[in-house]
């Protein structure tokens, strides 16, 4: 994508597996896959990327990017004029990958969020690379707290020793805002949540100007901070509606926001932090979907590109030099989709990534002015793309003859007939499935599976109503509906094997997984869910503490387990309370530090099927939160699931595995026997 665009809330990290029958059960190759293409290693699909994460400094004197240590991804940095083999790592974690940095405002510290082993709680630390290496000189951790989630609000230009936190360790519900000192690590408190406060947004130079808040009485409020911390009202929407902060605009009196107040589909706007008085900036050109992302420059922070996710991006330049940029970026790489991953605050150098369903992800260094574009990396170079699938937006009718959008993925060199089918329904289940690179995808297209993608109803970007269709809508609803009639449409169309179709998901794609085995047990002949919720009572009863501010959104969503009559319906669209419907086999995957799906979610589910002498795998890991981060637990719940799949649907499997991922699998492996 050109510019960026939003992520949801219940979709998790990477993930993970469990293996348990005999391996001789397994055809390696079954004859009618004779014509695929050769098995590729299921490390080139699941491993660590080899370089990832790009990101100029602001001067533009480093690229820091993302790169193992020792088998644990860590930052690595790089001079502008360096060759990459000149890069040295600036951080040493030897236990978990560091996937989230950021520059200083000045180039001179890296600053990094980091948990401990996926349990969320993020603390802040900083590195100066160009110190990195003499004595004593380390990583700084600025929140050295205990069960704390640091958020990072600003990184101001004005100030570039200064940036704006949030903290919850008054709280674990709120967060607090302060100002950071990156020198001395001083942290000075500029507001203090009063309790309600979900999000705050500061402005160009570094102040709190506007927080955001929600409740069932007034809905999602936009507060004006006034000069004594006084809270204002300025722009209100429904708990239906969404009304986004992006930036504030380079007057210091407006603010981008995504909205779709009094509309369908989202439109940027921009808003009068004084008055509230709002003015449309640009909404979907061809009218189909919400306003996805916008492109700022970091020399005068004005508008220079907005994007829009439909089957593939359409990006639309807001000045003649970025209309030029991105004709000469398309014309350089004309198969791939194009996203600016940075730019350096004098608008001179950028990079850019590319992407496509078959190509993970190459990163380019453009200089703007004398239009050259060098290539730093791939991704995964060693992956062969000559051997992967192509993958399709489709559209298919739902029962009630609503159209859904989805992208389906068919193996290479067989005929798209009575194929075995994985269904794969997205996490969130407020985001969506986009166009382009799915290792997942393509990982079982190479082992012989039509691999479909459904964008059910409740998935974000086609507008507030179709959103807004998925309301409470779970398991035995529309959203649940919409990913067994994508199963039905395959079978229709001669692709799927009606024998052959499994689902597997993460997240709330685990939960649509247990719920298709639950509630439409004579749809799939298996599942795997990973990190999914097995009971919308006990998910609702223990979110995270500082989702409370959200709560209202979530019941709106989801339901009020505290309503006695919503409680009997949650009940009703849980899939532990009807284990007795599930027959086929199930594969069920968790992380042990998971805050958002706690590990009783699998727990007990697994049990009930036990109890009731089903057949159930169950794969634990006592160092992940929700989703496997680390890329040996990955690797084991990739095998796990591919010879899972393949003893029930029929795929291919590739045996072999090194000594550590056989160890890896058998420490991950739970015997359902020993649960209590």
């Amino acid at each position: 994508m050109f510019v960026s665009a939003s992520i949801s809330a219940l979709a998790p990290i990477q993930s993970s597996l469990p293996l348990l029958s005999p391996m001789a059960a397994i055809a390696e190759n079954p004859p009618e896959y004779s014509s695929l293409p050769p098995l590729i290693d299921r490390e080139l699909f699941f491993s660590d990327p080899e370089i990832s994460g790009a990101q100029l400094s602001p001067n533009g004197q480093f690229i820091a990017f993302q790169k193992p240590l020792d088998g644990v991804v860590n930052i690595w940095v790089k001079g502008i004029d360096e060759p990459m083999e000149a890069a040295r790592p600036v951080t040493e974690d030897a236990n978990s990958p560091i996937m989230i940095y950021f520059w200083s405002a000045d180039g001179r510290y890296i600053l990094y969020a980091q948990d401990a082993d996926g349990n969320e709680n993020f603390r802040l630390y900083a590195v100066e690379p160009e110190v990195i290496g003499e004595a004593g000189v380390g990583a700084r951790d600025f929140t050295p707290m205990e069960n704390i989630t640091a958020q990072i609000y600003a990184v101001p230009k004005e100030t570039p020793n200064q940036i704006v936190i949030g903290l919850n360790d008054r709280e674990a519900q709120v967060h607090d805002v302060y100002r950071l000192d990156l020198q001395t690590g001083d942290r000075t408190l500029l507001i203090q949540n009063d309790g309600t406060i979900a999000g705050w947004a500061v402005d160009l130079e570094g102040n709190v100007r506007l927080a955001y808040r929600q409740s069932s009485e007034n809905g999602q409020e936009i507060l004006k901070v006034e000069e004594n911390g006084a809270l204002t009202p300025i722009y209100t929407c429904s708990l239906e509606e969404t009304c986004e902060i992006s930036r504030f605009h380079a007057n210091g009196q407006q603010i981008y926001l995504k909205t779709n107040r009094n509309v369908d589909l989202a439109q940027l706007e921009l808003l009068d932090a004084t008055t509230g008085e709002t003015e449309l900036v640009e909404s979907d050109p061809e009218g189909q979907v919400d306003f996805g992302g916008a492109l700022f420059s970091p020399a005068t922070d004005e508008l220079v590109a907005t994007s829009y996710v439909g089957d593939r991006v359409r990006v639309y330049p807001q000045s003649a030099e970025w209309s030029a940029d991105l004709a000469f970026l398309q014309a350089q790489l004309p198969d791939d989709e194009l996203s600016i991953e940075s730019v350096t605050y004098d608008d001179k150098l950028a990079l850019v990534g590319a992407y496509s369903d078959i190509n993970p992800g190459s990163m380019y260094l453009f200089d703007r002015d004398a239009r050259t574009l060098e290539k730093l990396y791939d991704a995964v170079p060693e992956l062969p793309s000559q051997n992967l699938a192509t993958t399709q937006p489709i559209r298919y009718q739902a029962r009630d003859g609503v159209d859904i959008p989805a992208y389906l993925t068919l193996p290479q060199g067989v005929a798209p007939e009575n194929l075995p089918v994985i269904v794969f329904p997205h996490g969130g289940p407020w985001g969506r499935d986009n166009w382009g690179y799915s290792p997942v995808a393509q990982f079982y297209a190479n082992r012989g599976y039509a691999v479909l993608q459904p964008n059910f109803r409740g998935s974000a970007g086609y507008g507030k109503a179709f959103l807004n269709a998925g309301n409470q809508q779970w398991g035995t609803g529309v959203m649940q509906h919409d990913v067994t009639d994508g199963a039905q449409y395959l079978i229709e169309e001669g692709i799927a094997d009606p024998e052959r179709v499994g689902i597997m998901g993460f997240s709330y794609g685990g939960y649509a997984t247990l719920a298709g085995l639950a509630f439409t047990p004579e749809r799939y002949a298996a599942g795997a869910s990973v990190v999914g919720p097995s009971s919308l009572i006990t998910l609702m009863e223990n979110i995270p503490p500082y989702w409370m501010p959200i709560q209202d959104s979530m019941s709106l969503r989801v339901g009020d387990p505290n309503d006695p009559s919503d409680r009997d319906r949650l009940e009703s669209q849980s899939p532990l309370f009807f284990a007795d419907s599930i027959q086929a086999p199930l594969l069920v995957v968790q992380g042990a530090n998971d805050p958002r799906v706690l590990q009783q979610e699998s727990d007990q589910i697994v049990k009930a099927l036990r109890d009731l002498g089903r057949p159930v795998e169950y794969l634990v890991a006592l160092d992940e939160g929700h989703g496997f981060r680390k890329e040996i637990n990955a690797l084991a719940m990739t095998a796990a699931l591919e010879r899972f799949f393949a003893e029930h649907l029929g795929g291919r499997y590739q045996p072999e595995m090194s000594p550590e991922l056989e160890a890896q699998l058998e420490i991950l492996t739970v015997d359902v026997d020993t649960l209590p």
